[in-house]
């Protein structure tokens, strides 16, 4: 039998603040004390996994008999986005954050943006990304001049309307600036935000949005498994978050259904290998815009899908949910990303029901126990909780 492993990362599902929450400006935030508040939610797959019985976790209904492992995950590295948790997960500890711009780029970085694209920039400041197509969209439509702005988030994301910039030639400009933002300047993700619609009627993002992350700064897990002849199937924004290292085969997903479709279609797939998946809109959708029965709703539709997925899975696959930062859509200090613990649960026929792995120190334990799973030694950051969870 082919081994294989499916690893869920529900973006921005965060499970309580971390101790250090306070240097993040984070102190008190928990994706899932917010959304348990809403009568959107209903989550009994996942609770029967485990979620409510996690450490630390005071709300929900705790199942007296689950039937997977479940430990609470902390970050070990600086930062709360997407490139690093993700890149953690991976086994890559991130000493230093990703460098930021609270009062924009600099006046030689835009410059040189400039000058490749033949395009004139306008915002360059933070901006939460509906608001600054109210205020810049009708001045882009009029001069064509580029939509820059930035975030708490180490990104640079440039927005235009589909009508103006065609999508090819906006991820062109998105190539360019991803080549001059190195070093210094190297932000996480040059994310593509194409839109559509007038002033009149307002302006609306669509789903063609496209990252082009910095590369990882070491081999991740992705490369391991790689390089021992393992599959390694990314769907969602996982080719793109590696910027293609490691991936040797990718889909990609305008939403959390079209993900969740591809996956389960995937336990048809005669595969030996890791299928590693991103759900985007609980973050893209629902945190950022602070909707807190949104995103319920949206983890009641994943935990559906999640009950079929289960009955489907063959004797020697590994399911494993995680999340790779919170974004907490009952926060209203900002409109950012929260650092927070991150949910671990594990399902398998060979997984210890309700095994307690208690909190971890590093979401890398992950790529630790995905590598020994296949019994490939891990040279990596991170400690395997494969025995713990594992019936013989």
């Amino acid at each position: 039998m082919k081994r294989r492993v499916f690893l869920i990362v529900l973006d921005s599902f965060g499970v309580g603040a971390m101790p250090d929450a306070e240097d993040y400006g984070d102190s008190g935030s928990s994706t899932i004390a917010s959304v348990i508040k809403s009568e959107k939610l209903s989550v009994p797959t996942m609770s029967s996994l485990g979620l409510f019985n996690i450490a630390g976790i005071n709300v929900g209904d705790k199942s007296l008999t689950p039937i997977g492992a479940y430990a609470r995950l902390a970050e070990k590295s600086k930062g709360k986005d997407t490139t690093v948790g993700h890149w953690e997960i991976a086994g890559i500890i991130s000493e230093y954050p990703l460098p930021v711009f609270p009062n924009g780029f600099p006046d030689e970085l835009i410059n040189r943006f400039e000058t490749e694209t033949g395009r004139k920039v306008i915002c360059n400041l933070p901006y939460s990304g509906t608001e600054v197509l109210k205020v810049y969209g009708e001045e882009h439509m009029q001069t064509g001049n580029l939509i820059v702005y930035t975030s708490a988030d180490s990104v640079f994301q440039i927005a235009a309307h589909e009508e103006i910039v065609p999508l090819e030639e906006l991820y062109d400009y998105c190539r360019k600036a991803r080549e001059i933002l190195q070093g210094e300047w190297g932000v996480g993700r040059v994310i593509a935000r194409p839109f559509v619609g007038d002033n009149e009627s307002g302006f609306t993002r669509t789903s063609n949005r496209h990252d082009f992350s910095l590369e990882p700064p070491n081999d991740s897990m992705l490369d391991i498994l790689q390089k021992n002849n393992i599959d390694t199937i990314g769907i969602g924004k996982i080719y793109d978050i590696f910027a293609g290292k490691g991936i040797s085969k990718t889909f990609s997903t305008r939403n959390n259904d079209e993900g969740m479709k591809i996956t389960s279609e995937l336990l048809e797939e005669d595969f030996c290998g890791l299928c590693f998946v991103n759900l985007v809109e609980f973050d893209m959708v629902y945190g950022h815009r602070r909707n807190i029965d949104g995103y319920a709703a949206a983890l009641s539709e994943f935990d559906s899908q999640l009950s079929d997925f289960i009955e489907n899975m063959r004797d020697d696959d590994l399911l494993i949910i995680t999340a790779d930062h919170g974004c907490d859509p009952g926060f209203t200090a900002s409109t950012d990303h929260t650092r927070e613990y991150v949910p671990m649960l594990a399902y398998g026929r060979g997984v210890k029901k309700g095994k307690d792995l208690g909190t971890r120190c590093s979401f890398s334990d992950i790529s630790a126990t995905i590598l020994d799973y296949f019994n490939i030694d891990n040279t990596l950051e991170g400690n395997s909780f494969l025995d713990e969870i594992s019936q013989n």
